[in-house]
C-alpha cells in the first residue's frame, strides 16, 4: 500500500468495513478495539495515527516500541504484539498496557517479577498448527492457565492467534472460531486472574472475517499505517 495515503483515509475505510462486519454478525461496532502496528512506520507516521484519534499502538520488537515510546508515551496506550525473549522483558514492562504473546511459564514469571502493577495479557495459541507461528498448542491453554495461578501480577485478558495467510476463508473462519471457541471455555473457568473475554484476531488481509467471528482486538499494520520499509 502506498504509504502517502493519508491515515484518516485509510481509518474511515477501516472503521466501514468493521461496521458492515459487525451488521453482518449482529455485532456492536464499539466492542471492536483498533491496534495500529507501527513496526514499518516511523515516529511522524505514527504521529498522524494519533491525531485521527487511534488510541492503541502495537509494536512486535523492544527497539521500535522504545523508539516511539520514547517520544510518544503519554499519547497512546501500547501493545506488545511480538514474540517476547524473557530477557527483554525489563525493557518493555512499565511501557505497555497490553501483552499479546504469553506462550511458556518462564515468561510469566518474568512479567510477574519485573511489573509494578498487574498487566493484561493474552495467551498466544497457534490454532493453525503451522511449525512457523509461535504459541500454545489448543489442548494445552487449559493447563498452562491454570498454571498462571500464582502470578498475581499477571491478568489473562484473552488469546491471540496469528491466521495463516491465505485467501482461504473457510481456513480463516475455522481458525478463528476455533479460538473463540477456546476462549469461552477458559471463561467458564470463572478464574479470577483470568477472565478471558478479549480475542485478539485478524490483521490487514483478515479482520473482517476475524470480527464476524468474535474478534475484540484487530491488529492492523499496512492497512492503516502502510509501510515506510
Amino acid at each position: 500500500m502506498d504509504e502517502r495515503i493519508s491515515v484518516q483515509l485509510n481509518l474511515t475505510t477501516i472503521k466501514e468495513n468493521i461496521h458492515q462486519a459487525c451488521l453482518r454478525s449482529n455485532r456492536n461496532p464499539d466492542e471492536i478495539k483498533v491496534v495500529a502496528v507501527t513496526k514499518y512506520v516511523s515516529v511522524e507516521r505514527t504521529e498522524e495515527a494519533i491525531s485521527c484519534g487511534i488510541v492503541h499502538f502495537g509494536e512486535n520488537r523492544d527497539e521500535g516500541l522504545l523508539e516511539k515510546w520514547n517520544h510518544l508515551s503519554n499519547e497512546a496506550v501500547w501493545h506488545f504484539i511480538g514474540s517476547l525473549q524473557t530477557k527483554k522483558v525489563k525493557k518493555i514492562i512499565d511501557k505497555v498496557s497490553y501483552i499479546h504473546s504469553l506462550d511458556r511459564i518462564s515468561l510469566a514469571e518474568e512479567i510477574h517479577k519485573r511489573a509494578t502493577q498487574p498487566v493484561k495479557c493474552f495467551i498466544q495459541v497457534n490454532v493453525s498448527g503451522e511449525e512457523s507461528k509461535h504459541g500454545l498448542e489448543p489442548e494445552e491453554v487449559a493447563g498452562f492457565v491454570k498454571d498462571l495461578s500464582p502470578f498475581t501480577n499477571i491478568e489473562l485478558v484473552g488469546l491471540m492467534t496469528m491466521a495463516p495467510y491465505t485467501e482461504d476463508e473457510k481456513l480463516l473462519r475455522t481458525c478463528f472460531r476455533d479460538l473463540k471457541d477456546l476462549q469461552e471455555n477458559i471463561k467458564a473457568m470463572n478464574l479470577s486472574y483470568a477472565p478471558c473475554t478479549e480475542l485478539s484476531m485478524g490483521m490487514s488481509n483478515d479482520y473482517m472475517i476475524a470480527i464476524e467471528e468474535g474478534a475484540t482486538f484487530i491488529r492492523i499494520g499496512s492497512a492503516l499505517v502502510g509501510s515506510e520499509q
